[in-house]
Order: structure tokens, then sequence, then C-alpha cells
């Protein structure tokens, strides 16, 4: 489904992609981990038209995602949920679900976003900015499922959220995955990021140096302890 083939990409003079090469497959959820500042949000604005590569190819759907606008990739299927949430503050939280949509939603729609999270219906007419953290994530969400996207991308989605609602978060992003759209999930919260996905790459200054199974990491603690500096 989508996949990134030897990929560089620099801000300025700092060359911060060196090479990278991950691939997320049809129905999979797949985390991409590593210590802060080794490139995870780079590669993830480099997918989305964010940041310009230098070199390598990202394809999706088979779809050379090069030279399409950024404004554009959401429309080839790719829902993006970034750091920071990207809500707009002073919008209502109805407001900001129908951003990007070509006229009024379907009911049926809304529906379907009110099951998953009641909270939004509860709090409609409210401006997104006066939300909890954890209630602008789920708004974050569910904005990009509004556009019926076929992979999910998150970035550090439950960073600074109250613990009760962490756990209402990871929920929804395993019933997403379940329901056979793709993920794609950079987290720090490692032992979150390996109940929700079955593999993972992880990245060390701009390069990917682990690909394999989340069962392999659980079982081999060690490559965590070297890469991440962590212990399970």
């Amino acid at each position: 489904m989508l996949e990134l083939v030897d990929v560089h990409a620099s801000y300025g003079k700092i060359h911060v992609l060196q090479g990278v090469s991950l691939r997320v497959g049809q129905g999979e959820a797949v985390a991409l981990l590593g210590r802060n500042g080794v490139g995870k949000t780079t590669t993830l604005r480099t997918i989305m038209g964010l940041l310009p590569t230098s070199a390598g190819r990202i394809t999706f759907g088979g779809r050379d995602l090069r030279g399409i606008a950024a404004h554009r990739i959401a429309g080839c299927g790719i829902g993006y949920v970034p750091q920071g949430r990207g809500i707009f503050p002073m919008l209502t939280v109805y407001e900001n679900l129908c951003i990007g949509l070509r006229g009024k939603p379907e009911q049926a729609k809304l529906d379907y976003i009110f099951e998953r999270f009641p909270r939004l219906q509860e709090r409609l007419d409210q401006a997104g900015g006066t939300l909890s953290g954890g209630e602008q994530q789920m708004l974050a969400i569910a904005r990009c499922l509004m556009l019926d996207p076929g992979l999910l991308i998150l970035d550090e989605p439950t960073e600074g959220i109250m613990p009760k609602l962490v756990n209402e978060i990871r929920q929804e992003i395993r019933r997403v995955n379940q329901s056979g759209m793709s993920v794609l999930l950079v987290e720090q919260n490692v032992k979150t990021a390996l109940k929700l996905c079955t593999r993972a790459f992880i990245m060390e200054k701009g390069r990917v140096v682990y690909d394999g199974t989340t069962e392999r990491l659980r079982a081999e603690p060690e490559i965590i302890q070297r890469y991440l500096g962590l212990a399970l």
C-alpha cells in the first residue's frame, strides 16, 4: 500500500533522512519507533508532501506521491494526524469535522463518528480549542475518518493526554485497524505501539535499523534497549 524506497530529505543543509525504506501493507498496523530527533516526524512529513524529498521514491497504492501538492495528498486516501493534533481551535467540533468535505456530511458518516467518539457529539457546537487534549486528539482522528482514508498516519497520538483518555484512543486506533484500514503509528510509548501493531521499524540517525515483527521485539527486548534505551 505505502512504500518508501531509499528516501532522502533535508532541512536546509541538515541531511535528516538518509535512505529511509519502509512499507505498510493493506490492513497492517505498523509502528515507526526511535529516539527523539532520529527523523520519525520528518519521515511522515515527506509522505504528506510537507517536506520535499531529495532522492528516493514514495508510492501509495502504486501511485507516486512525489510532486503532488500537500493539500491533495489526503485525496489520495491518506489521513494524517500530526503531532500537536492540528485542529482549528476557533472552529466548532462540527466545523472541524467538515473540513476537506465537498459538501454537507452524510448523516450516516456522522453517526459512524459519534458511535466511536460520543464525546464529540456532546460537544458538537463547542470550539475545538476549548476541548481537552484527549478530546482534541479524538477530533483530529475523527476528522481524518470523515474522508474514508485507506491509511491513517498518527504522530504521537497519546502524547500529553490524560491516562483515562489514552485507553479510549488506543481502543479506537485498534478498531480502525480491525475494520481493514492500514495504520502507520509513531509512538514514544513503546508498550502502546507493541500492543497496537504487528510490525515495527526502528530509526536511528535518519536510517531504518530494524524491520521486523513486534512479536520479535517482545521476545528480544535487548533490541529495544539497544536502539531506544528502554527496558520493557
